[in-house]
């Protein structure tokens, strides 16, 4: 059983909380918030006592194996770091880091400590990841791909009446490629791996932050589009166009169903059923790692190309982060 604690005690904690329980390899032992009081009442639901306002005492706790982090994107390798010299394993909301140096030096020191570092990337362990990974020789040879993410922020609406929420703020690591279009490019990266080439485009607010943007990634026979919005919602599929027929896949952040489309032909679902949390599958995947003790991982190589992609495509469109100039 893995002993877990947990950073943050907002909605997506409590949906990792519930994924992990459900795969029966978990035990909630933890719980930290900057206020003490916040974190007694968000551990209050899950019957745990053990409370904390200091990471340190909680990293040095004998009571944790491991730690999920769901704190604002800045924080995320900073505290990611403390743990693991303390010879916790760290499953990190993503982006893991704010750049690929963090990214870096985090693996560099998970393997000197030979613990398991993971980036919460619920995409591509879903069933219907693998689906579509096993289904794309259907298609012929591959020609296009359009992977899309778009979703109206819930609090663009305060930026636009000037206030400055932590999602659209660059001192928290935030933004469209970061938030939101991470999600398409690790699809894209965890299908494909490292592309030839790339170009990005990205429209800025005035708090320094991209609302929107294009990835596109280019291969040898091929391209992949990545389109990334913070401030609008998008409705269409994304999906892969090859020679002999098209995927559709429903919602690529979480992919839904997939679908076969031929000429002259009905459509075909090759969906699998998954279940409704999906990060039930990232639980399942890091809690299997570190009882392999697998500290190297096809993760970590995925999460390294998606990092430096996205570092770089900030430094084109003009984003810039106050971590970008820390080191850890």
């Amino acid at each position: 059983m893995i002993r877990f604690g947990v950073i943050g005690t907002n909605w997506i904690t409590d949906s990792f909380i519930e994924a992990a329980l459900k795969t029966g390899q978990y035990q909630l032992t933890a719980v930290y918030s900057r206020k003490l009081d916040n974190a007694k009442a968000f551990a209050e639901k899950y019957g745990v006592s053990l409370c904390f306002d200091d990471l340190d005492a909680m990293a040095q706790s004998p009571e944790l194996d491991a730690v999920y982090i769901a704190s604002p994107n800045s924080l995320h390798a900073p505290q990611a770091m403390q743990f693991i010299r303390q010879g916790k394993h760290v499953i990190g909301e993503k982006p893991l880091a704010s750049h690929h140096a963090e990214v870096e030096a985090l693996i560099a020191t998970a393997e000197q400590q030979g613990v398991v570092l993971f980036e919460a990337m619920k995409t591509t362990y879903t069933p219907n990841f693998q689906r579509i990974r096993e289904c794309l020789p259907k298609l012929g040879k591959l020609r296009k791909v359009y992977l899309s993410y778009c979703q109206l922020s819930s609090r663009y609406s305060k930026y636009l009446n000037g206030e400055n929420p932590n999602t659209f703020n660059p001192a928290f690591s935030n933004g469209s490629i970061m938030d939101i279009g991470i999600y398409p490019l690790s699809a894209a990266i965890g299908l494909f791996g490292e592309p030839n080439s790339f170009t990005a485009q990205g429209v800025l607010l005035d708090s320094g932050v991209d609302a929107h943007g294009t990835l596109v990634l280019h291969y040898s026979d091929f391209d992949v589009v990545v389109s990334h919005s913070k401030v609008s919602d998008g409705l269409i599929p994304s999906e892969f166009q090859g020679e002999q027929g098209t995927l559709l896949v429903e919602s690529i952040s979480e992919c839904r169903s997939v679908t076969l489309h031929r000429p002259e032909e009905p459509p075909l679902s090759l969906s699998v059923a998954q279940e409704e949390n999906v990060m039930y599958y990232e639980a399942l995947e890091f809690a299997r790692l570190i009882d392999q003790q697998q500290v190297s991982h096809p993760g970590l190589a995925r999460t390294q190309i998606v990092s430096a992609i996205m570092t770089r495509a900030r430094e084109v469109i003009g984003v810039r982060f106050p971590a970008d100039e820390q080191s850890l």
